[in-house]
């Protein structure tokens, strides 16, 4: 009596995608260098905005100004930063040489990391929510899906532009590229406080970073309920451009 064997089935891309989306995530999860980037210095600059008066003039109560900056913030510290250093020692590693000898592709081992962002990202905002509505923070309710919208638009951005750097750069000069990046954008990049504070001839250089277009939507959001279609439209022009030329440049050694 003949026995039959069924043929393996090709897995498909989606599957491709979410599998490589799980294995990108448990390893940023398991960076402790990522994790403090990710959550510890977020939180310090939680503390530090809200117990000094670096931005009390931003909403009636500091809380409430510092938490959209810090926010913003989260989505650079591990979109931008942890997913450039990641990615480039990847490259250093031969892991990406790896990967490019599977079905995977290109396309399909960005969408993977921007699932890994996705994944730290929500660690993230529900850790620095619950530490900021515990010290008192009182976001406004008509802000929150608009608020969800610029972090979902700010990592799709920023992990662009993180991958376009660890895949055209070497390893050594993406760490040094994208740290020195997340000092700046953080310091002065319209970040944790408005571009209205910073000198007036560095403004309209300033305001052409996607960092000022995310903390101003998420400040208008959060503090004032209100839905910046500016910032909007800015995003969606930096994540397009950014995802593109990533796609096109993007080197697996």
């Amino acid at each position: 009596m003949s026995q039959t064997t069924a043929e393996p089935r090709a897995v498909s891309p989606l599957k491709r995608i979410l599998i490589q989306g799980k294995y990108e995530s448990i390893q940023m999860l398991s960076n402790g260098e990522q994790l403090i980037l990710a959550v510890v210095m977020p939180m310090i600059a939680l503390f530090v905005l809200t117990f000094t008066d670096l931005i009390s003039d931003i909403a009636d109560r500091t809380i409430d100004a510092a938490v959209p900056g810090v926010l913003a913030l989260c989505v650079i510290s591990t979109a931008f930063t942890g997913q450039g250093i990641g990615t480039g020692f990847d490259r250093r590693y031969g892991v990406l040489k790896m990967f490019s000898t599977t079905p995977l592709g290109k396309t399909g081992l960005i969408f993977g990391k921007v699932i890994a962002v996705l994944t730290v990202l929500l660690i993230q905002v529900v850790l620095i929510s619950v530490a900021a509505l515990l010290m008192g923070w009182q976001p406004n309710p008509w802000g929150i899906l608009p608020g969800i919208l610029f972090l979902l638009l700010g990592a799709a951005a920023f992990t662009s532009l993180g991958l376009l750097i660890a895949g055209t750069v070497r390893p050594e000069a993406t760490l040094a590229i994208t740290n020195l990046a997340w000092i700046l954008l953080a310091g002065a990049g319209g970040v944790l406080y408005p571009l209205s504070m910073a000198p007036a001839w560095i403004q309209p250089t300033l305001n052409a970073l996607p960092s000022a277009a995310l903390g101003d939507a998420m400040r208008d959001a959060l503090i004032d309920g209100h839905f910046n279609f500016a910032a909007l439209i800015f995003l969606v022009l930096w994540a397009s451009v950014g995802s593109f030329a990533c796609i096109k440049k993007f080197k697996w050694t």
